[in-house]
């Protein structure tokens, strides 16, 4: 990633390469697998793409190697500086939301970078999805002057005021939106610096849902292992108590329906997102369980006897829904309120289907043994 140096005012600065190599194409297939992510991070400070001088253009990151990467990718022939801030390996997003990707994070890097005697210009260009964390008002007035010592900020207090006297420069810095993609970098400046409709427009598109999907599929990887256990022990529950036989005959065609339940939920919701006419991700998932339950039915994998049947199309209904709702928060398209209002409804649903459902499946084991 380090291609070399620049020499600056204050000494050199890394060098970072605007083409992607190997080994960060192969890190960013295993961080979507979930291999590596906690330490997937990139030190915080300032970096140099091309052969940036004192009125080259600084962009803000996350320090989330993700976020890294694909900003210096789609600056490649932009003589920049990257100006990282210290968001504990979290996208920009996210963070955001969280608060390290914050005002007060970045008056400090500001600051401690001595970001003032590199540039002769005070433009900060941010990425659009970066806003909520990001006071521009605040940045202006806390980099206006030069007083007291550096003092790293507590994320903790909510009051920005309060860290100005440790925190302030010369001159204050105005922070500029960018697009909501790094692709469009090129032509936001182009364009004098400002962002069209469609570049200010937030898109989810096919691949973005698809390339989210191997996250949720080993982050939940657990849940799934015991949902495995439970219908392999429940299987194989008689009047006579639990036979070891019955359960790997009956057990293992049951782990396939819960197994594509779970896949249904994580990766055919997402990929239907949009063609399914209903808001809330729980219902998609919902309704995504009842399709994968007829196409099931259609080939005999959901046992013979009617109540059987029945306690199939709930649980594979409540586990559908309740996976596609974890995709709330893979998603743009989302709100904390309108999530936590998703989950007051449909939670319940879900353990009413999926409790019902196993009920029904411990009768219907029952039923047949004493019949």
């Amino acid at each position: 990633m380090i291609s070399g140096s620049i020499h600056t005012p204050i000494g050199a600065i890394k060098q970072v390469a605007s083409k992607l190599n190997f080994r960060d194409r192969l890190g960013a297939v295993k961080v979507r697998w979930l291999i590596g992510r906690d330490n997937y991070m990139v030190e915080p400070g300032l970096y140099a793409v091309g052969k940036p001088g004192n009125t080259s253009d600084v962009f803000v990151s996350a320090n989330y190697k993700l976020s890294f990467d694909h900003l210096r990718k789609n600056l490649d022939g932009i003589n920049a500086w990257i100006l990282v801030l210290d968001t504990k390996g979290v996208n920009v997003w996210c963070a955001a939301g969280k608060g390290t990707f914050g005002t007060q994070e970045l008056v400090y890097r500001i600051k401690t970078t001595q970001l003032d005697k590199i540039i002769t210009h005070r433009r900060l260009i941010l990425p659009q999805l970066g806003a909520t964390g990001i006071s521009a008002h605040q940045v202006m007035a806390l980099t206006s002057t030069h007083t007291g010592n550096i003092q790293k900020p507590k994320l903790s207090s909510p009051d920005f005021g309060s860290i100005s006297p440790e925190l302030k420069i010369e001159k204050g810095f105005h922070v500029v939106y960018g697009p909501v993609r790094a692709a469009d970098i090129k032509l936001f400046i182009e364009n004098g610096y400002k962002s069209t409709s469609e570049m200010r427009r937030v898109r989810f598109n096919l691949s973005d849902r698809i390339k989210l999907a191997p996250v949720d599929i080993v982050y939940a990887r657990y849940k799934l292992l015991i949902a495995f256990a439970v219908i392999f022990i429940l299987s194989g529950l008689n009047s006579k108590g639990i036979i070891f036989e019955q359960a790997v005959n009956k057990g293992l065609p049951a782990i396939i329906n819960i197994a594509f339940a779970y896949f249904t939920g994580i990766v055919i919701t997402p990929i239907l997102l949009p063609y399914i006419p209903v808001r809330m991700f729980a219902f998609k998932g919902l309704i995504t369980g009842l399709l994968l339950s007829i196409v099931l039915l259609y080939f005999n994998n959901l046992g013979g006897r009617n109540i059987e049947i029945v306690s199939w199309f709930l649980i594979l209904s409540g586990i559908s829904s309740f996976m596609a709702m974890n995709f709330t928060g893979a998603s743009t398209f989302t709100s904390l309120s309108g999530v936590k209002k998703e989950m007051k409804v449909f939670v319940p649903v879900q353990i009413v289907f999926a409790g019902t459902g196993l009920i029904l499946f411990i009768l219907s084991n029952l039923i047949q043994i004493t019949h």
